[in-house]
């Protein structure tokens, strides 16, 4: 370490989704943290435009739904095309309506390029830093932090590293830690943003093979006045992301013309594959996001499984760091995520290939953490929602529930019961017996899980205990 080294709690490599994720979420509680971007600027391309609806929960939690609202859209209806003529419909996914256990039921699609700037600006509000053109050479770790290397000869000291800096991540090959996995597709293929004359931006255009040329889609992204471009190519094709090269396969695989692609703004060629971490820890450095599981964009899994491995560890550190928890908390982070991550690695591998339908397997409200150690059910016979289960909202009494979880706290909630409540310092929320929760004694975590429940109080005291809630 350098004697003039800055130091920061928790080093965030990577300004991407994942990172911008944990720096807000950390931000909001105390934690100084500094989120490192080796480029310039903030991604310029759309390649995760689908929200979840769980992860439009975690950013109505976050502050920033409002704002993704408002920079996005519904998918629309897929359009297919053939010899230049509307040949029918395509409905993406199954339809969902709204609950009020589930407010938000639709995917909402945002221009990744609009959702990290959403993040960025929150990050901001909140005092949190993002150094761009700050690129990580080298890491090293000790017993009580981490030392980061960069390029331009700087070095910076923090307690806690997080590698949120994608699939070929600098972090996880200097700590030596492999991944685990297999080509979805051995198609290449290409994605690029476009401004395009002659469409409609009602549909999600759809041109099916047709001779040795393989799919096209072209889908209006919703909130600009762009469009993004997806193209299959045979197993041996080079892909050409040049203006010329995406102006080709639209004219030969559709009815436009080169010309009607007017402007190329981003382009990218990518091969689908999917990819497991073989941990999400070393010492003080944890894998998140891209960096620990690379899905195929199939079903709109890869960006949300990554928020909300931000949200998971954020809570977490921020315990270990501002709220006096012990160290052992943060091992629940790869034991709670890398299970999570490598289910949806295996539903977004089906999409891809047309074994799962997009739909409730995709939307991630129904994932939880029963078989967690911080999991808690105490009740012999438990109601609809156990210990470990995604906290559903409600309306009781005057009471939305998702306001009284908003925030970066643990929720007591009862509901149907008067039953006595140890002192403990959290905010506590009482309502009758309600259908979607039935009745019980429910300890919400602050990412949005049940952690402890029961039909009474009992043992509810010892479990605020080893968290170091009481």
């Amino acid at each position: 370490m350098t004697e003039h080294a800055r130091t920061t709690d928790v080093l965030i490599v990577g300004a991407g989704p994942t990172g911008l994720t944990l720096g807000i979420d950390l931000a909001r509680r105390g934690v100084d943290a500094l989120v490192l971007e080796r480029a310039g600027e903030l991604f310029p391309g759309s390649r995760g435009k689908g929200l979840q609806p769980r992860t439009l929960e975690v950013f109505d939690d976050l502050g920033v739904l409002p704002a993704i609202r408002a920079a996005g859209g519904t998918y629309p209806v897929g359009m297919v095309w053939q010899d230049g003529k509307r040949a029918g419909e395509h409905h993406m996914s199954e339809p969902a309506v709204p609950t009020e256990a589930s407010p938000y039921e639709e995917p909402w699609m945002v221009a990744q390029w609009r959702t990290q700037r959403i993040l960025h600006a929150r990050l901001t509000e909140l005092g949190g830093e993002v150094a761009f053109d700050s690129e990580l050479t080298g890491l090293t770790q000790d017993e009580d932090g981490v030392t980061a290397r960069l390029a331009d000869g700087r070095t910076l000291r923090a307690r806690y590293a997080v590698a949120a800096d994608g699939g070929r991540s600098v972090v996880r090959r200097s700590l030596g830690i492999g991944m685990t996995g297999e080509d979805v597709d051995p198609q290449p293929c290409l994605v690029a943003d476009a401004q395009i004359t002659g469409l409609d931006r009602d549909n999600w255009h759809l041109f099916p093979p047709r001779g040795d040329d393989a799919f096209l889609a072209i889908c209006p992204l919703a909130g600009t006045d762009e469009f993004q471009v997806v193209a299959r190519f045979p197993e041996d094709a080079t892909v050409d992301t040049s203006l010329e090269g995406v102006r080709k396969v639209v004219a030969t695989r559709s009815h436009l013309l080169p010309e009607d692609v007017t402007e190329v703004l981003w382009a990218s060629d990518f091969r689908p594959r999917m990819a497991l971490a073989d941990r999400f820890r070393d010492g003080r450095v944890f894998l998140a996001g891209d960096a620990a599981h690379i899905h195929s964009p199939a079903g709109g899994q890869g960006l949300n499984t990554s928020v909300q491995d931000a949200y998971n560890l954020g809570w977490k550190l921020g315990a270990v760091l501002r709220g006096g928890a012990g160290e052992s908390l943060l091992a629940t982070y790869e034991e709670e995520r890398r299970p999570v991550a490598a289910h949806m690695l295996g539903v977004s591998t089906g999409v891809h290939r047309g074994e799962v339908r997009r739909g409730q397997a995709t939307r991630q409200l129904g994932l939880g953490y029963r078989e967690s150690s911080l999991t808690r059910e105490t009740r012999p016979e438990p109601g609809p929602v156990r210990a470990g289960d995604r906290a559903p909202d409600a309306r009781a009494d005057g009471v939305r529930l998702f306001d009284a979880f908003r925030g970066p706290h643990w929720t007591l909630l009862t509901v149907g019961t008067d039953t006595g409540l140890p002192p403990l310092p959290l905010p506590t929320v009482r309502i009758a017996a309600h259908a979607t929760y039935g009745t019980g004694v429910f300890l919400v975590r602050p990412d949005g899980y049940v952690g402890w429940a029961g039909s009474t109080a009992e043992g509810l005291a010892e479990y605020a205990k080893e968290l170091r809630l009481a």
